[in-house]
């Protein structure tokens, strides 16, 4: 076996070490080193952050308006009270995980500007060995780490994903993606078209439409969305009764998942009538022949997320007659603009690409076990964190269907409790690999495409790893059914294999 060892290798500078590395500053990176510092308080650790600050999203994204699509009961930490509206804009939620970093001292285990390069494992030494790059210096540096904890999100930061139309060099305006906004863009009394009907879409037009001369939403096909106040009436009412902030987080958090929940089940059991609920709701503002040209998405509720619009903010611009929405597709760009396929010429000063992501598979590290590299897409995944082959090392991927920190609350516990249950077999190695019992097993694409196929992940599935046909080896994407399984899971499942002083050193059969 070729192990590349790094005791063995040459450091480019002094090499640290910590016996867990997180990778990411972001939601999940920061609540992970909140669970680690409470659950595992012997742990020494430290997380890596490519940008300046932390926040990720929160912190590049700059377009007018930016804000979350889920509520904050449930998109806020289960630790951390959220005292806000439920819709919360970009520097609230920064604001929110600033208090968390200073009020829990995490501040001196974060490390920013450190971009990752590589990360190399070798079973020799059952260590971790990164190489990263920080942007502010230039400076190579290295650490070495037990435990690889990945929390860097799901798509590039750098750049979003614009499609490549024909004719878009020639036409004479300025094309800009949201994810990377300019600062010094003009949009005063200019003609804008947004490309896109998702949340960013939906964002950004109600919070540009009174600055432009006119902006037009440009869809090849709609989705859905909920209008609605920005408030919780249980939460204000509790505020009312003086009811302690902790209390009010946690009885409203509760009674928001039981709500979604229900409304998930029912789109899956009775999507016609939950199609027609939310129909109504973006009718009433206006009103059913605009609904039905422009607001009536071709597929059942939740196979895309559904965006959640305070005070149905877009519809009011449309209404107003500072915006109009077109459904059509685009032929190509012109000089003056965009031409759609029903022959109709859309004139534009800018036009805004609000067309997804790129997605980042585990960051775009470049990956080696025991000198080897390493390609996920030949792995299988065991519910959504752990992957065959790959010791040490767990990701968090959040939900589609409910707030992303939800899940990455749950995997903290899990890799907590999986960290002190290695120190109580005195195991330095931990991997899952396939049982006897799935051998056989059906292997498929990471996520069912029927039930859920955002661009994003459909132009990506051949980076990601398999599924199985079985509950341990697929990301389920049900919050409400991984509260209750993920913390009991039997760490002692031939799934895991265990490997170091006073473990089962058995070596994982290799996948079929």
């Amino acid at each position: 076996m070729n192990d590349t060892s790094p005791l063995a290798r040459p450091a480019a500078a002094k090499t640290e070490h910590f016996d867990v590395l997180i990778v990411g500053a972001g939601i999940s990176g920061i609540g992970g080193a909140y669970h680690l510092k409470q659950q595992c308080p012997g742990k020494s650790f430290v997380v890596l952050e490519t940008l300046e600050s932390f926040g990720g999203t929160w912190l590049t994204h700059k377009y007018p308006g930016i804000r979350s699509d889920s509520d904050l009961y449930t998109f806020g930490y289960r630790f951390k009270p959220w005292v806000g509206p439920p819709i919360a804009t970009a520097e609230e939620i920064l604001s929110y995980m600033g208090e968390v970093i200073e009020e829990n001292d995490l501040s001196p285990h974060i490390r920013y500007r450190h971009r990752i390069t590589t990360a190399t494992w070798s079973s020799r030494d059952n260590l971790w060995t990164i190489e990263a790059e920080r942007l502010d210096t230039g400076e190579s540096v290295a650490f070495t780490a037990n435990f690889l904890w990945m929390c860097q999100g799901y798509y590039r930061q750098s750049q979003g994903y614009t499609p490549d139309w024909p004719g878009m060099k020639e036409f004479k305006g300025q094309i800009v993606h949201p994810q990377t906004w300019p600062e010094d863009i003009q949009l005063k009394d200019k003609k804008v078209v947004i490309i896109g009907s998702g949340a960013t879409a939906a964002t950004l037009l109600p919070n540009i439409a009174d600055d432009c001369g006119h902006v037009t939403l440009l869809q090849r096909s709609p989705t859905y969305f909920i209008p609605g106040r920005n408030a919780n009436e249980l939460a204000d009412i509790l505020r009312e009764l003086k009811i302690d902030e902790s209390w009010i987080h946690e009885i409203v958090r509760r009674k928001v998942l039981h709500d979604q929940d229900m409304f998930t089940r029912r789109s899956f059991e009775e999507p016609e009538a939950v199609k027609q609920e939310l129909l109504a709701g973006v009718s009433a503002f206006v009103g059913p022949e605009v609904t039905a040209k422009h607001f009536t998405p071709s597929y059942r509720p939740w196979r895309q997320r559904i965006a959640f619009v305070p005070d149905g903010d877009i519809f009011q611009a449309v209404n107003r007659g500072k915006a109009s929405v077109v459904t059509d597709e685009i032929e190509r760009f012109t000089e003056k603009g965009v031409l759609l396929k029903s022959g109709q010429e859309l004139e534009a000063d800018i036009v805004i690409t609000a067309t997804g992501f790129n997605l980042n598979v585990l960051g775009d590290i470049n990956f080696v076990v025991d000198g080897k590299p390493l390609n996920f897409a030949d792995t299988v995944n065991y519910r959504g964190m752990m992957f065959t082959g790959v010791p040490n090392m767990v990701w968090v991927f959040g939900y589609f269907r409910a707030s992303w920190t939800l899940r990455a609350d749950l995997i903290a516990d899990f890799v907590c409790r999986l960290l002190n249950h290695m120190d109580e077999k005195g195991a330095k190695k931990v991997e899952v690999a396939l049982r006897p019992q799935d051998k056989d097993m059906k292997l498929s694409s990471w996520i069912d495409p029927e039930n859920f196929n955002p661009g994003y992940l459909m132009r990506g599935m051949h980076l990601l790893p398999k599924r199985g046909d079985k509950p341990e080896w697929q990301h389920s994407q049900d919050y409400w059914t991984e509260k209750d399984e993920l913390p009991k899971i039997d760490l002692d499942d031939a799934a895991f294999v265990y490997g170091g002083v006073g473990a089962r050193a058995k070596a994982p059969e290799p996948v079929g």
